[in-house]
């Protein structure tokens, strides 16, 4: 019965961007077709063949090595932080992005990063019949992040038609950093979360060709340019510069905790002299319940499950991780799955402020007005994807 509810919701997901699309008589049937059977492949591959589970486990026991590894960098400047019998959560989950982020930026001086996501890239384009520039795109955020892939692609976005743009902007919602992970991995099931991470991409061009079909002729559809045309800086430099980066990254991320969690029991406390049984999260929870249900969960756990998907939407992931983490353990695995699946992610309310930002200061006028009258569809197109990415692995979850 769950199963079959399960795969409704993934059916009605598909639906609903089918009836916000743009222009549905444009929309690519083929590529989408392929795309959508593209990720239930990885969706079985991961959760439910044996081969699959074992790249996840192993490369979940890669970040968790990493992760150790930093630990003792930390331990050496604040021993009293780590030896401990519980470390907190910026000592758990963000200062090890000190060690993390520089090592992904120097895998991406050295051009082993660059390589692999332009082949990568390539192959996604070749099979999926997607154009080139966005399938590069999708590989490139899921490694960089939203910020720093549209910073790398400045060139391509300001020679781009301005339709092309706001695609981008839109599948910007749905990715992760590649260097977030290890925050993730220490307070979500790891498995979901690197699982989470290639279902994304796919469900990123799959919804933007249904929402926002854009047709490409051949001699546009080309990559412009693979960097932002800065000079590489000697090492030492790109490296110093890279870690003040990472210590400025956990330092934002622990303010936005802070806030979003004060302000929402600021709400609570406001909503509670109205009436002591109204609170933020169950107003959330009546929202998203019946998205939620349609994961194929019972009532209880998809009630939880909708007062984290609102949480998330409005604050951000780490929000939810936090709340989620001293009890996830008790869930269901299902439950587990289509939790962690969907909230790794970028898509929530602040990340629309941060690429229209992003974009301001890249692309001309013209296109930053555009992109600021599209907020809607870059807010639904990072809903349905987190719907879809968890409600595909859901359904080979159990």
């Amino acid at each position: 019965m769950f199963v079959l509810i399960n795969l409704i919701g993934i059916v009605v997901f598909l639906a609903i961007a089918v009836i916000f699309s743009k222009d549905r008589k444009a929309i690519n049937k083929r590529t989408v077709g392929i795309l959508f059977a593209m990720n239930i492949f990885i969706g079985w591959f991961l959760t439910s063949f044996s081969i699959g589970r074992e790249m996840i486990v192993a490369a979940a026991s890669a970040f968790t090595a990493v992760i150790n590894v930093s630990f003792e960098g930390i331990a050496f400047a604040l021993p009293n932080w780590v030896n401990v019998p519980q470390m907190n959560f910026i000592t758990a989950a963000l200062l090890p992005l000190l060690m993390i982020v520089p090592l992904f930026d120097i895998l991406t001086y050295i051009g082993l990063l660059p390589f692999v996501i332009k082949w990568i890239g390539k192959a996604l384009s070749i099979l999926t019949r997607a154009p080139k520039f966005e399938s590069f795109y999708a590989i490139e955020m899921m490694f960089l992040g939203n910020t720093d892939a549209v910073a790398v692609s400045s060139l391509q976005l300001q020679k781009m038609k301005p339709e092309r743009c706001i695609t981008i902007a839109m599948m910007s919602m749905s990715c992760v950093s590649a260097a977030l992970v290890g925050a993730y991995i220490q307070m979500m099931p790891a498995e979901f979360v690197l699982t989470a991470i290639p279902l994304n991409v796919i469900n990123a061009l799959l919804v933007v060709h249904i929402l926002q079909p854009v047709e490409i002729p051949p001699e546009e559809d080309t990559i412009v340019s693979l960097d932002s045309g800065e000079e590489k800086l000697p090492f030492f430099a790109f490296l110093s510069k890279s870690i003040l980066g990472a210590g400025r990254l956990v330092f934002i991320v622990t303010c936005i905790v802070i806030a979003f969690v004060s302000l929402a029991k600021l709400i609570d406390k406001a909503l509670a002299l109205i009436s002591p049984i109204v609170s933020l999260e169950s107003i959330l929870g009546l929202i998203m319940f019946p998205f939620a249900w349609l994961m194929g969960l019972d009532y209880n756990e998809a009630f939880q499950l909708a007062q984290f998907m609102g949480t998330k939407l409005i604050t951000n992931e780490f929000v939810v991780m936090l709340q989620a983490q001293p009890v996830i353990s008790t869930f269901s695995t299902h439950m587990q799955c289509v939790l962690t699946v969907f909230v790794t992610s970028f898509a929530n309310l602040g990340t629309v402020g941060i690429l229209l930002g992003c974009f301001n200061g890249i692309v001309d006028e013209n296109k930053n007005q555009l992109l600021s009258k599209n907020v809607k569809y870059m807010i639904l197109s990072g809903i349905i994807v987190s719907l879809l990415s968890a409600g595909i692995a859901g359904l080979f979850t159990w």
